[in-house]
């Protein structure tokens, strides 16, 4: 489990007393229930704010939630399981298993909940850590950009060779205790024009 906080997760059924077993099943766990009966909502819900997990029952009143559930997996880094009748499960699975949803046949155990819950949250941790990797990588590809940036303007402007204004920047890095970055962006600002 989580060592930070418990998981939210959102439960989109129209089905009363699957609503209550999921609500009383999660309660001993280290989850906090959010609970929805349709997918017009579990979309606005999903749009206001983050779910670790989302359980479609499927099918709903407004939709089947197989789209929804897809939708889901390319939209958000959340992990999603789709509860299925048992007469189509193949059938669903299959459609859904190149995108990532989990999928459990109803009726299903306590146990069989249980295990899928416990994969439900490795994935979500997986895609936290995918995510985090991202966020990094755009923030490198970012601070590269501006020193760039800033190596440019002192191409153009001090007519040093490219090498040259590599080593300047760092040079001053270096002197001022500073990051190239914060050098780079100096640069940038003071021969921005006006």
């Amino acid at each position: 489990m989580r060592r930070d906080n418990s998981y939210s997760v959102l439960v989109v059924s129209d089905n009363e007393k699957l609503n209550s077993s999921m609500a009383s099943f999660l309660a001993h766990e280290d989850f906090s229930l959010s609970v929805t009966e349709s997918v017009s909502s579990g979309r606005r819900m999903t749009g206001q704010r983050d779910f670790d997990i989302v359980i479609i029952n499927a099918p709903l009143k407004d939709e089947i939630g197989i789209d929804f559930a897809v939708e889901l997996t390319d939209m958000y880094a959340c992990s999603v399981l789709l509860l299925v009748r048992n007469d189509i499960f193949d059938e669903i699975n299959y459609k859904v298993q190149n995108y990532g949803v989990f999928t459990l046949s109803k009726p299903f155990t306590a146990s069989a909940l249980n295990q899928t819950l416990k994969m439900l949250c490795s994935m979500r941790e997986r895609l936290i850590r995918m995510e985090q990797k991202q966020k990094s990588f755009e923030e490198k590809l970012e601070e590269i950009k501006t020193v760039n940036r800033a190596k440019l303007i002192l191409v153009e402007n001090l007519h040093l060779t490219e090498e040259q204004a590599h080593k300047y920047i760092e040079k001053n890095a270096m002197n001022d205790r500073k990051s190239k970055v914060s050098v780079a962006l100096r640069i940038i600002e003071e021969y921005k024009r006006p």
